[in-house]
């Protein structure tokens, strides 16, 4: 990706831009096609890259949209032939990484912006409607089957390592924590940090 044509920026904006309309529940639940299109399908990051920017931003206090930016980072990384792993080191690499964010964050997050400010407005005055009520019961099912379809991708690309029980184990027994318990999170991340520092997954 040396070099990324403008018109290769453009269709990423496009393309993030068409994922925000569709992050129902958040970005991360575009994480599946943000996936399949950044590394399937352009080939610009690498899984590791991809499951990295997702797992440091998902850590790092702050909004969770900050992977977007990561994405975007590792992106103008990529077109400034920075080697995965390694560091910019000239000011175009960091500019191009930098271009990356810029184009990533507005295209996830202009069109969504715009859209919620618009129908939330919408929304509030005609709340007792029986289609808004309606249309909001019907968006649980599918914020649960992205964000399952997030996680799914998220584990699976774990070291390429589909077969590791224990880290299934883990991820099993932190869903019924969070579902049937009051039990705070970063209870949970700690485990997982103190699990993963031993090496026990």
């Amino acid at each position: 990706m040396n070099a990324l044509p403008v018109v290769q920026w453009l269709d990423l904006f496009l393309h993030f831009a068409a994922l925000s309309l569709l992050a129902i529940g958040g970005a991360i639940t575009t994480a599946p096609d943000m996936q399949r299109y950044l590394v399937v399908e352009r080939g610009w990051i690498d899984n590791e890259q991809f499951t990295s920017s997702i797992a440091l931003s998902q850590a790092a206090p702050g909004p969770n949209i900050l992977f977007v930016a990561l994405l975007g980072w590792n992106i103008g990384l990529s077109a400034a032939g920075v080697p995965p792993g390694t560091a910019a080191t000239t000011w175009q690499a960091y500019a191009l990484a930098l271009g990356g964010v810029a184009v990533t964050m507005t295209g996830i997050m202009l069109p969504s912006t715009t859209l919620t400010f618009m129908a939330a407005r919408w929304g509030h005055r005609n709340r007792e409607l029986r289609a808004v009520r309606a249309f909001k019961q019907g968006m649980a099912p599918i914020v649960i089957a992205l964000l399952a379809a997030t996680g799914w991708i998220l584990a699976a690309n774990h070291k390429g390592d589909e077969h590791h029980l224990g880290l299934w184990a883990v991820s099993l027994v932190t869903c019924a924590l969070v579902w049937k318990t009051r039990l705070h999170m970063l209870w949970m991340l700690g485990a997982g940090a103190i699990a993963g520092w031993m090496g026990w997954i």
